[in-house]
């Protein structure tokens, strides 16, 4: 894509939002994906093309996390290992079959997490007792949602922030942090098979980069100083955003 210095400077905000938003609360492909498709970009290079610049991003926030001992690296090995297969048997079962079940399903379960997370205020405020083992929630977390995100992907975020937070007790600062690594994981296989494709503009893809890196330092700080309160009414606005944009998309297939 032919873009003139403007766009390229609007891309590149639109970077760091998404990254601010991303290292938040997830959901920052609700940022840069629509604009990237608003500058004329096909589907294929525009998902591409978002997940160049939201792997660079994603990857920042996620150090950014570990160096302030949010998350442990070591308990995320399996969580890591299961999601890249999940995603790669995503990624394989969406060239064969039609993602339209997925698309209409998943706004509802959005919508369940979103009543759940309003009706139990004190959900992820701090940490409570384990449901399950780590073992077994990051084996089947990590298929599960590795699959989805490799599959369709919106929410992704969202969805392990509050499998998180219920399965393993964790505060939402917490799993925020643990949310980039494994998406860090299943964005990077994403991007390989996109680039394997020739989906991946790289000139615009590392101008929103440059954003992301800002946006992502910044809402990782914000995050780890301002605690889970902080964190809990923006993921709900969020998930609410990400609700809507899906009933819109579905409602206009």
């Amino acid at each position: 894509m032919h873009l003139s210095l403007p766009a390229y400077l609007l891309l590149a905000a639109t970077g760091l939002i998404a990254g601010l938003v991303d290292a938040i609360a997830g959901g920052g492909g609700l940022v840069a994906l629509p604009m990237l498709l608003n500058f004329g970009f096909p589907p294929a290079l525009a998902l591409g093309t978002s997940k160049l610049q939201s792997s660079i991003g994603t990857s920042i926030a996620a150090r950014h996390y570990v160096q302030r001992g949010m998350v442990d690296l070591a308990a995320c090995r399996l969580g890591v290992a299961c999601t890249i297969a999940g995603a790669l048997a995503g990624a394989w079962t969406v060239s064969q079959i039609d993602s339209g079940f997925l698309a209409r399903v998943i706004p509802w379960m959005l919508v369940a997490i979103l009543l759940y997370t309003i009706f139990r205020p004190q959900v992820g405020l701090e940490d409570r007792a384990p449901r399950m083992s780590p073992a077994r929630f990051f084996a089947g977390a990590g298929l599960g949602l590795g699959f989805y995100d490799g599959f369709f992907g919106p929410g992704a975020g969202s969805l392990w922030t509050i499998f998180l937070v219920v399965g393993l007790g964790q505060n939402f600062v917490k799993a925020t942090g643990y949310t980039k690594v494994m998406n860090l994981a299943s964005n990077v296989m994403a991007l390989l098979i996109f680039a394997g494709g020739g989906h991946v503009d790289y000139p615009v893809g590392l101008c929103m980069a440059a954003g992301q890196v800002a946006g992502a330092r910044l809402g990782a700080g914000l995050v780890v100083k301002n605690g889970a309160r902080f964190v809990r009414p923006i993921f709900l606005v969020v998930v609410s955003a990400t609700v809507a944009r899906l009933l819109w998309v579905v409602a206009h297939r």
